[in-house]
């Protein structure tokens, strides 16, 4: 490697620059996401689902419909329904992302398709008619976009080098700060001002993640797919059995990981509904927005992956640093502690029948978004760094199957709000996750050394910076 390589290798606070613009996209990216996903069950459950506006969606008929098959809804569990349909759904579609990626149209003319679609679903959402065509530029566009630079990630790296797991936890946290601004921005204009504005400001922010995509694309590997890139790398080498047994692992891994994540997720749907009569949210005479407690919620889980990667730094310079799997097991556990949070605090509204402070909230907070930190971005790393060489994007999008269970269960059990206590709502997402924490104790005792790291040669998915 060249001097100038070399220093453009560790550009961005020691990591390569093509780190930094990744970021920077993923987080406008998830800028407009959140946007979207702050908005929506307050949309649905105030305005859309109402008579008088649900008539002029188109399609909706038939549509709710099918989602109706099982017997009537009320228009809070049909609108907890289509949150969790959609915020299922483009997790699966980065599957077949990831696929028309590696086999076809290479990575970047992937990310800019799917980048575009986005753009268009957050524009379609400002008017009722379209709001399903929105849905489905949205599913669509997430599934080009979001595997595919999740993997450019990881193509920074060599298969050996020990910055991955920590390009991952940056990655996240700049995921986070979009998950601080968003509320206060689209959800602050689309409460106060109108829901179009809320949902064309994260078009807008869908459009800028573009921008910083294709300007920082110099700076990321070459593209085996593009046009221009290197044949030698065109075509993935055949699986071998060491391979397969390695995917189906991280396939079992999936249903695991969706278990784990119920209770965070529900935090972007049902828990909304909830804290608008469990917290106080009235100071000196003003009411603040439910959607500014995801701001809070941000604030605490940007500040908690910094923490959390300085905390590993720190231990490995004085003991042996955890594999990701122990990693996850404790986070999940973390996160389980934050659900019965929630339950107590439940607990004592209903004893009392006094709304609660927010230092609930940040309490809940804090040991859930440190278990996050623990979960999300390792287990990213880990099907990073085990996918076979020419499978990356694939398997990256195995990975979001998990959060299409999750958010596909989230939907589900979100109907069973208006039938529990509250209290009983979260110890049942505690319970669920509870169980995922001894199937992740399982898999590392049986399984795990199937994805310890090991060297194989130089990674086709890896390659090195270009010089220039």
């Amino acid at each position: 490697m060249t001097d100038a390589a070399a220093r453009r290798d560790t550009a961005f606070i020691g990591h390569p620059i093509g780190l930094s613009w990744l970021t920077g996209s993923e987080m406008f990216e998830r800028f407009s996401y959140y946007g979207m996903q702050a908005l929506l069950p307050l949309y649905m459950s105030i305005t859309l689902l109402r008579p008088g506006h649900v008539e002029h969606v188109w399609g909706f008929g038939a549509f709710r419909h099918l989602l109706e098959a099982g017997g009537s809804l009320t228009p809070l569990a049909l609108g907890s329904a289509i949150f969790g349909l959609y915020t299922s759904v483009v997790y699966v579609t980065p599957l077949l992302g990831g696929l028309i990626a590696d086999r076809l149209v290479g990575r970047t003319r992937t990310v800019v398709a799917g980048a575009i679609l986005m753009a268009m679903g957050h524009f379609l959402m400002a008017f009722e008619q379209t709001f399903l065509a929105a849905l489905t530029c949205l599913i669509l566009g997430t599934g080009l976009f979001k595997g595919n630079i999740s993997s450019q990630v990881g193509d920074l790296y060599g298969s050996e080098d020990p910055r991955r797991a920590d390009a991952f936890q940056i990655f996240l946290f700049a995921i986070q700060i979009a998950g601080i601004v968003t509320p206060l921005v689209c959800g602050t204009l689309g409460e106060v001002y109108g829901w179009h504005w809320g949902f064309g400001a994260a078009g807008i922010g869908m459009l800028i993640g573009l921008a910083a995509y294709l300007a920082g694309r110099p700076t990321f590997p070459p593209d085996p797919k593009a046009k221009g890139g290197d044949p030698a790398h065109a075509a993935a080498p055949p699986l071998t059995a060491a391979d397969w047994r390695k995917i189906a692992v991280l396939a079992a891994l999936v249903p695991i990981l969706a278990m784990s994540m119920v209770g965070n997720q529900q935090g972007f749907n049902v828990q909304l509904i909830w804290a608008r009569s469990a917290y106080q949210l009235t100071f000196f005479g003003h009411t603040m927005p439910v959607t500014w407690l995801l701001s809070i919620s941000g604030v605490v889980a940007a500040l908690t992956i910094a923490a959390s990667a300085g905390f590993w730094r720190w231990w490995a310079t004085r003991w042996a640093e955890p594999d990701e799997l122990s990693k996850i097991i404790l986070g999940v556990t973390l996160m389980v502690c934050g659900q019965l949070v929630l339950a107590a605090a439940s607990a004592v509204v209903a004893t009392t029948g006094h709304r609660v402070g927010l230092g609930w909230a940040m309490a809940y907070n804090i040991l859930n978004c440190f278990g996050f930190a623990n979960m999300l971005p390792i287990g990213m790393a880990l099907f990073s760094r085990a996918a076979p060489k020419g499978t990356a994007s694939s398997v990256i999008g195995l990975y979001y199957l998990n959060n299409f269970a999750a958010n596909l269960a989230v939907g589900w059990l979100g109907g069973f709000y208006e039938k529990m206590t509250p209290a009983a709502f979260w110890l049942m997402h505690a319970g669920i996750m509870g169980v995922a924490v001894l199937l992740l104790v399982l898999v590392k005792l049986t399984v795990g050394p199937h994805l310890a790291p090991a060297y194989e040669g130089p990674d086709v998915d890896a390659e090195p910076l270009p010089a220039t």
